[in-house]
């Protein structure tokens, strides 16, 4: 049996093939069937003693019961370890009960997970009052990497003019764009939200004459349904920013919905490869294959840099 190899869900094929190609590991697809009831047939490669599962977990549902029946074969023939890199972990924002009778998605997700792998890595999860994504998994390894040095290194890499406003939509994004800002040495403030509704939010700003006549620079982890990057691009339009571009983590909006981006005023949007997408720009591999060089350690494989 070989030591260790990397298995991937269809969908998030392509990174993880890059991925393997960098740390000099073997890819293989994991094959999913959907009956015409909608239950799954899984096969998946032949087992390694340690198996990196490589499944970017957005739209999750059917990819974690692919996930539960993958580590049920693999174990069964032999792996002794099971590696989840999921660059989006889904369930990670309700890790609390509002309301009476409301499941706590995070807790379930957990504990669900921390039976199946031995060692889960993600990037930039969405967490609120969770400070620790360890307390999340109870038992088992975890990590949460940030994607902004993948993301600021680009921005650098491609040049950027040294006026840009680094802009967070909320309070809850501080953490990015101030870590974003320090190493591009570049200014930074983070706008007031007040939500409405899911789709309904409205942006201020305590310092407007900060940002007249320069470009800004907004900054998320998350973009579902688009609402509070349009709302806060259209702010910043109003108050003179001379053009505004945006970077996310995770873009998990459809991709129809670029033309709405574009009509906010909004010039262009970035994403990494965290989520296959067509606004992918900024590939996460670097971080990934840092965090997993102790696995290589683990099994005495030399790591490759192609």
């Amino acid at each position: 049996m070989s030591t260790i190899a990397l298995q991937t869900l269809p969908r998030g094929s392509d990174a993880a093939k890059r991925l393997a190609v960098r740390l000099g590991l073997s890819c293989g697809e994991i094959a999913v069937h959907h009956f015409p009831d909608g239950e799954l047939r899984v096969s998946v490669a032949p087992a390694t003693e340690t198996t990196i599962l490589y499944a970017p977990l957005d739209q999750p549902n059917d990819k974690l019961i692919a996930l539960l029946f993958a580590a049920e074969a693999l174990r069964r023939n032999g792996a002794k370890r099971l590696v989840l890199v999921a660059p989006y972990l889904c369930y990670m924002r309700q890790d609390a009960a509002f309301h009476a009778g409301e499941a706590i998605s995070q807790r379930a997700m957990g504990n669900l997970l921390a039976t199946t792998v031995d060692r889960v890595i993600t990037v930039d999860a969405h967490l609120h009052r969770t400070t620790d994504i360890r307390s999340v998994f109870p038992g088992i390894e975890a990590e949460n990497l940030s994607a902004m040095p993948a993301i600021a290194n680009a921005l650098a890499t491609e040049g950027i003019d040294p006026a840009t406003i680094v802009i967070g939509p909320d309070m809850e994004s501080e953490p990015w764009v101030s870590d974003i800002a320090g190493r591009l040495r570049l200014q930074h403030t983070v706008a007031q939200k007040m939500r409405h509704g899911d789709r309904s939010v409205a942006i201020s700003f305590a310092n407007p004459a900060l940002l007249a006549g320069r470009p800004a620079l907004l900054v998320d982890d998350i973009v579902s349904s688009g609402t509070t990057l349009m709302a806060a691009a259209k702010a910043l339009i109003a108050m003179d920013a001379t053009a505004v571009d945006a970077v996310v983590t995770h873009a998990l909006f459809p991709p129809a919905m670029i033309g709405a981006f574009t009509d906010a005023g909004i010039r262009s949007i970035r994403s990494t490869d965290s989520v296959p997408h067509p606004t992918n720009a900024i590939p996460l591999d670097e971080s990934l294959a840092a965090a997993l060089r102790s696995e290589l350690t683990r099994t005495h494989l030399p790591e490759t840099t192609p």
